[in-house]
């Protein structure tokens, strides 16, 4: 019994081992059997049986009146759901006492004796109480949000907020309901609980808590509420007066980090005083700690406010508790202390906001001092110095600064390479020591390639963490050649053993085969390439210890043919072990694991999927549930609703081909079971969050149907979208135009919820209007985007650029909207400010730039790659004004051109100083084969480099630029040093002659192509291109899957019209769709529909089937319409969203 008489009871029904809760509020055993899932991901052993009874036959629980049979049931209860997550361990003690127990009658536990149980899991030190942990975690919830608060005792109220936190960090959007009401000690501590979890919320999840917890504070300190009044809460409430300040000092407390959640207008219900007690506390900065970035919108009415606090130079003595909303502090004086105090606030900070702010700080700071202390308070601040400071500053103190800097620092190459030349002097690589390069650790890309291929090299395996740390930052060709040099000295089974992840992954494949690697224990908890996974994959499987659960990384190796080879009867096992790694799986292995799901299911039961119970589709993992074919979703019987639409709601559809036909026939059952008879227009906000991603693919004429407060939720909601078809965004962008209004309308606020959708309409996007504030939310939610158009960024240019927008930086002016007429000459701020998007700037715009500016900006404008001939040739000569002739120029000033070095002429290429080292960061740049050619005489030259002394790590370090080699070069490269070195090598692309050179030199490698493995093909890369038809036709089909996606559009078309349906279909849905236009064009009929099976991931309907559905039936508004449709016509259309 609870305090006060209160009594809160719950029904475990034990022959389901489900938790349930009142009729409205279903709590089961899926949500523990989910957790417990993770506690078993995580590696924690299970529990013994020792453990279990103190917790579940503990005299506490006797003595709250609970016999020892019902504490028997609660164990077995326990033990059923444990036993579902640990399949083939019918032998152990725990699941036969489980399974002696599976029938039990309904039994009833209340909060006292929940609380009690809590305690012994709290007070356990073993680590395998996360599985109880788990499992009283879905019932604590149910007790908090179906209880008042006022008839727990406090003590058990804490205990349940304790144990109900898992289930907040792991709950779908829907599913997370809250208490409706609780007292203001219960609502502080719940929220403090809610903190806690605030990183695993969505979005959407913390808006929700936010709206929660303003509702709690109404009622609680104003009495007063703002619910609806058809509310049963809001009835004996009068309603709040709209001028209300509730927002005070201990509300602004309380919220904590939720406060990124608040609407602007919300500060304006912040008495000033408040406010400007909270900021002084440095609470704002510790609750927007760790919180998610908050819009400029809010942000700006936050700093705004709080400059209402001080006088006019007031201010700035505590600008050191900002936090990241000094991004939007524009100080009009800068003083050394307040340079200071205003740095230390910009560590989170989105620099792209205002990337000038850092550098003008980190100035104005080594403006009064350089010594070790002014450079130490420069913090992360140090990567704003220019190559020339950190030239210019003593070693001692720039070792002292590396020494106390992490290891996610943004160096350029100019900077490292100033750096390293600081540290080391002129030592030559055979004098750099492992102490040398230990204490370089942090600047490891900047070191020179040959100092990691001396002897010294093996001083740094003693120090592991070291070793991680420097192989995360290097280069490729920085990885092969201490791979090589370590080589040396070690057998390769022993690298294999010592090596952090970067380094093994350059571990070639011949190496890798000589690794005496005989188990899977030796490679099971390593990050391996995908070339190296197929190699262990294929040794696993021959081995007969391809066991699923323990592949790991490994597991991007397996092929179909090895999925297809499981017994029947571990097809479930396999499947369920393969989706608990899903980042390890392609979509080619999940749609084969998959159909061998369905087709052993349907082996078990004719009409498996007609006649499939809530159980067995719960059983199917999700990821692969997506992929069951459009007839089959649409035989799912109406009793499996609840259990599809819960496990349709968090499910990642990123598994799946943006042109499957099971994407529009999931989303159609969906809304079926959603409706369940209902109208569209009868549909809640709680409904629709059921559908998870699945939002993002009903169509807008089935949304239009909705209530006009779901329609707006719907579409708020829906610019998360990571995808929303191409046929959808027409009628979508209407809609949106319909319920929000023209965007050019639109507020600020407006702009950052719903202007992703925007962003999908082109012409909508260039035509944004100029305002004050459009750049700050532009770039704002270019960061939240997965994909980023080249509209967007020219938008972004004009908006910068624009004279309206330099007359603003200067004079705080408001500037009318429109789009920009002219531009301005490039800044070092804008460029800066614009990044990769300098390449809009024309030509005769950059001809106005001066040689302070060009020299300030060298480096962000040598990072792009794609400008045209024009824009080279005037920046290659600013190259020489600031660096003086090509023969003058040193290896540091050719690393800092970057791209602008394809501006120089073919001799001109030839006389610049090109190491080996800076190969790899201009291989990308888009060089021509004869530029490919100077550049490799230039290489041979400066670095007295030959064919016949190539090895390995001089090949990966010279990238693309192995295309620059003449036949009678190539021919002279070393069989065993290619042999090691391809796989490391990038995406080459040559001409048609070279391909057919470096192919021979391949067919030396490997032998006939006939005989290529996967991992060899996935090894290759783009060398695949010099094959001719008859020896691509000779691939087998299994190695398909593992063509990187590179060189699939570089593929001659007439070696697709050579290829069997077999092999094209082998291609997946990845490599499917890059198929060009002109390759497409010479392929058959029967290609073709080869080609887009694989693109789709489609099947074909089964023979006895009359007709094939499009997908569960269509809604309408007035009740459902079935749509039949035949499947070819289904995916045609598919094929064009």
């Amino acid at each position: 019994m609870a305090p006060n008489g209160g009594t809160c009871f719950f029904i475990l029904i034990l022959t389901s081992a489900a938790l349930a809760q009142p009729a409205d509020l279903t709590v089961n055993d899926k949500t523990a059997k989910k957790l417990m899932i993770k506690c078993q991901s995580k590696g924690f052993p299970l529990p013994q049986m020792s453990l279990l009874k103190s917790v579940f036959n503990s005299s506490d629980l006797l003595a709250v009146d609970r016999t020892p049979e019902q504490s028997s049931m609660l164990l077995s209860s326990f033990l059923q759901v444990l036993n579902s997550i640990t399949p083939g361990k019918n032998n152990d003690p725990i699941n036969q006492f489980a399974q002696m127990n599976e029938k039990m009658t309904n039994r009833i536990l209340n909060c006292s004796h929940l609380s009690f149980m809590i305690q012994k899991i709290k007070n356990s030190s073993d680590s395998s109480s996360c599985f109880l942990k788990a499992f009283v975690a879905p019932a604590s919830w149910t007790a908090l949000i179906t209880q008042r608060a006022s008839n727990i005792n406090p003590d058990n109220y804490n205990a349940l907020l304790w144990a109900a936190k898992p289930v907040l960090e792991d709950v779908p959007s829907e599913t997370m309901k809250l208490p409706a009401k609780v007292d203001r000690q219960s609502m502080k501590n719940m929220m403090k609980m809610l903190q806690e979890v605030y990183k695993s919320l969505t979005d959407v999840q913390r808006t929700r808590v936010l709206n929660w917890a303003k509702d709690q504070i109404l009622e609680n300190n104003f009495n007063c509420t703002t619910r609806p009044p058809t509310d049963p809460q809001a009835s004996l409430m009068l309603y709040c007066k709209p001028s209300l300040q509730w927002l005070d000092l201990e509300s602004l407390s309380i919220l904590g980090s939720y406060i990124s959640q608040l609407m602007p207008e919300d500060i304006d219900f912040c008495p000033k005083q408040k406010l400007c007690e909270y900021f002084l506390s440095a609470q704002l900065r510790s609750s927007m700690y760790g919180a998610a970035e908050m819009g400029p919108s809010l942000s700006k009415k936050f700093l705004q406010r709080i400059q209402e606090c001080f006088g006019e130079n007031e201010f700035q003595h505590h600008v050191d508790k900002l936090g990241p909303l000094a991004c939007y502090y524009d100080a009009p004086n800068l003083t050394s202390d307040l340079c200071r105090g205003l740095l230390s606030q910009l560590s989170d900070c989105n620099y792209t906001l205002n990337p000038m702010l850092r550098k003008r700080l980190v100035n104005c700071m080594m403006s009064n001092s350089s010594d070790a202390k002014a450079l130490l308070h420069l913090g992360s601040g140090v990567t704003m110095l220019s190559p020339e400071q950190l030239s210019a500053l003593p070693a001692t103190n720039l070792s002292n600064v590396l020494q106390s800097l992490g290891f996610d620092l943004r160096w350029t190459t100019g900077q490292l390479m100033t750096i390293v030349r600081n540290q080391l002097g002129n030592k030559k690589c055979d004098e750099v020591s492992g102490r040398d390069l230990l204490a370089l650790q942090s600047v490891a890309a900047g070191l020179p390639t040959c100092a990691l291929k001396n002897n010294k090299v093996e001083e740094i395996l003693t120090d592991r963490e070291a070793l991680k740390n420097m192989s995360q930052q290097m280069r490729t060709g920085q990885l092969k050649a201490m791979v090589h040099g370590l080589l040396g000295k070690m057998n390769p089974s022993e690298l294999v053993q010592k090596l952090p992840g970067p380094l093994l992954r350059c571990i070639s494949l011949s190496n890798l085969d000589k690794a005496n690697i005989t188990s899977l224990e030796q490679v099971q908890n390593k990050t391996w390439s995908r070339s190296q996974a197929a190699y262990l994959a294929k040794k696993m499987f021959k081995l007969k210890q391809l066991h699923f659960q323990r592949l790991n990384s490994v597991l991007q190796g397996v092929t179909c043919e090895m999925i297809d080879n499981v017994s029947d009867s571990s097809v479930m096992e396999m499947a369920q072990a393969i989706t608990k790694t899903p980042q390890w799986l392609s979509k080619v292995q999940a749609r084969c694991a998959a159909q061998k799901l369905f087709l052993t299911l349907e082996k078990e039961r004719r009409d498996y999927f007609k006649t499939i119970t809530e159980q067995e589709l719960d059983a199917i993992p999700t990821m692969l549930l997506l992929h069951l074919p459009p007839w089959n979703v649409k035989d799912l019987p109406d009793s499996t609703c609840q259990v599809f639409l819960d496990k349709m709601q968090t499910a990642n559809l990123s598994s799946l081909p943006l042109h499957a036909p099971s994407r529009p026939a999931i989303t159609q059952r969906a809304l079926l079971c959603l409706s369940n008879g209902k109208n569209l227009s009868e549909l809640t906000m709680a409904d629709v969050s059921r559908l998870g991603q699945l939002l993002c693919e009903v169509k807008p004429s089935q949304i239009q149907l909705m209530a006009p407060d779901v329609i707006k939720f719907s579409l708020r909601t829906m610019a998360f979208c990571s995808h929303v078809p191409l046929l959808h965004r027409p009628e979508l962008l209407q809609m949106v135009n319909q319920t929000f209004g023209n965007p050019s309308d639109w507020s600020e606020k407006t702009m950052e919820c719903l202007g992703p959708l925007v962003l999908l309409d082109d012409n909508t996007t260039s035509f944004l209007p100029n305002k004050p504030w459009m750049k700050d939310v532009l770039v704002f939610l270019r960061s939240r985007l997965h994909l980023t158009s080249n509209v967007l960024q020219k938008k972004l240019f004009d908006l910068t650029t624009s004279p309206s927008s330099a007359a603003r930086r200067k004079r705080e002016t408001v500037s009318g909207s429109g789009s920009a007429v002219s531009v301005i000459e490039p800044s070092e701020k804008m460029i800066e400010e614009l990044g990769m998007n300098n390449v809009y700037w024309t030509a005769p715009k950059l001809e106005m730039m001066s040689n302070s500016t060009f020299l300030a900006t060298v480096e962000i404008l040598g990072a792009i790659s794609s400008y045209n001939t024009d824009q080279l040739h005037v920046l290659s000569n600013k190259g020489v004004q600031a660096f003086g002739s090509v023969t003058q120029m040193t290896e540091s000033n050719v690393a800092r051109l970057g791209c602008i070095t394809r501006g120089f002429s073919n001799s001109n290429l030839e006389k610049l100083p090109f190491s080996l080292d800076i190969l790899e960061g201009i291989a990308h740049c888009g060089w021509n084969d004869s530029q490919m050619t100077s550049v490799w005489k230039s290489v041979a030259k400066y670095n007295n480099l030959t064919v016949h002394r190539m090895g390995a790590a001089e090949m990966v370090a010279l990238n693309r630029f192995i295309c620059g080699l003449n036949s009678s070069e190539i021919s002279q490269l070393s069989v065993d040093a290619f042999r090691d070195a391809v796989g490391s090598i990038d995406a080459v692309q040559c001409s048609s002659n070279i391909k057919k050179l470096l192919k021979n030199l391949t067919v030396s490698a490997f032998g006939n192509p006939s005989t290529w493995t996967e991992a060899q093909v996935s090894d290759l890369h783009s060398i695949i291109t010099g094959l001719d038809a008859t020896e691509m036709a000779s691939l087998k089909p299994s190695v398909f899957a593992f063509l990187t996606e590179s060189c699939i559009p570089h593929i001659p078309p007439e070696n697709f019209a050579a290829l069997s349906v077999a092999q094209l279909e082998a291609l997946g849905p990845d490599n499917a769709a890059l198929l060009t236009s002109g390759q497409r064009a010479v392929l058959s009929g029967d290609q073709l529909a080869a080609v887009q099976r694989a693109a789709t991931g489609s099947t074909a309907p089964p023979q006895n089937s009359a007709q094939s559905d499009s997908g569960a039936p269509a809604l309408m508004g007035e009740g459902f319409c079935i749509l039949v449709k035949p499947l070819l016509l289904l995916t045609t259309g598919i094929l064009l969203l």
